[in-house]
């Protein structure tokens, strides 16, 4: 995936070599048509990067004589961490702003480390409102990133859920930040599957020559929810929930939850849902289901009954337990 943002930038890297550009030519090596070159230069003016358009038969665009932006000294991590942040920060209000920061902070950045964080901007994706917080090491995630950039293998040193430690060859497809972790989504030379592993479980990474064709059309942020949502787990949960799943997903999403509409009888009309979610553990499913505030029925394990059971009680007990005083004078 190529960002937009990440185009803008290489504009400014060609304009910088010096000398004017004709529009057809900045087109060709940016792989785009002229109208977005014009759109791309607008961008730069608006980040006060000073762009002179040139007319005339040999007319193009060139830089303000003079102009070049200074280094700006970051570490690898700290470089990192504002990209994520920026990255992460893309909203209808401020998706401008994100992307204006984005474009100056990679632009004042050292040759070598810029051309790393540019392959962790065209590689990385984010699910809805997805921010990692557990820690990766900054060296494995900008490793992995142009690894998947470049289409080439890597072996790398990974522990499991399990803690059983692994040497393994992969083909990274692609690098999804999602509910707090950094997961790659790469083809497993040991196993001959397309696997998900989690960044913070990599140990080590060595980059190899070997290069590989990624599958067309792969979507890794679709494929890594799919797998997760159908990931094998201790409990395997089954649940009629009367509604649509228009009504219900937003409190059981994709990553969560599967959801299969099903036929009505001619004598009962309304609609219900069947829900299947595979868990590790049930306790956090009863408060979802009351947050539903809709009829429902517990397909299995008989576990989740009991466990909604002992919800209901909890709750009767603190309706019933006495009420606090309310405090302060009652015309407040």
């Amino acid at each position: 995936m190529t960002r937009p943002t990440a185009r803008v930038l290489a504009l400014l890297e060609l304009l910088q070599t010096g000398g004017t550009h004709t529009v057809g030519e900045l087109a060709g090596r940016l792989g785009v048509d002229e109208r977005t070159v014009r759109r791309y230069v607008t961008h730069l003016t608006d980040l006060d990067i000073p762009v002179r358009s040139v007319r005339g038969r040999y007319g193009g665009y060139r830089l303000a004589p003079g102009y070049r932006m200074p280094p700006l000294m970051l570490t690898d991590d700290e470089a990192v961490a504002v990209l994520l942040g920026l990255l992460t920060s893309h909203s209808t209000t401020s998706v401008h702003a994100a992307d204006s920061a984005t474009a100056k902070l990679r632009r004042v950045l050292p040759a070598r480390l810029g051309a790393r964080l540019d392959a962790l901007m065209n590689t990385a994706e984010f699910t809805t409102g997805a921010r990692a917080e557990v820690p990766v090491e900054t060296a494995v995630l900008l490793d992995i990133a142009a690894a998947t950039r470049e289409h080439r293998l890597v072996a790398i040193g990974y522990t499991d859920r399990n803690g059983q430690h692994s040497q393994r060859t992969v083909h990274p497809y692609g690098l999804v930040a999602h509910s707090g972790r950094w997961y790659l989504t790469a083809m497993d030379n040991n196993s001959d599957d397309l696997r998900q592993f989690r960044l913070d479980r990599i140990t080590e990474t060595t980059t190899l020559p070997e290069t590989f064709t990624p599958p067309t059309e792969f979507d890794p942020t679709t494929h890594l929810v799919s797998a997760l949502a159908t990931a094998p787990y201790r409990h395997e949960v089954s649940i009629r929930v009367q509604g649509t799943p228009t009504q219900i997903r937003p409190l059981l999403p994709a990553t969560i939850a599967t959801l299969h509409e099903i036929d009505s009888p001619p004598t009962d009309p309304t609609p219900w849902v069947r829900v299947l979610i595979r868990a590790e553990h049930l306790d956090w499913i009863p408060p979802v289901l009351a947050a539903l505030n809709r009829p429902f029925v517990i397909e299995h394990p008989d576990a989740l009954n009991d466990a909604v059971c002992a919800l209901g009680q909890r709750l009767t007990a603190a309706t019933t337990s006495g009420a606090i005083p309310p405090t302060g004078n009652a015309d407040d």
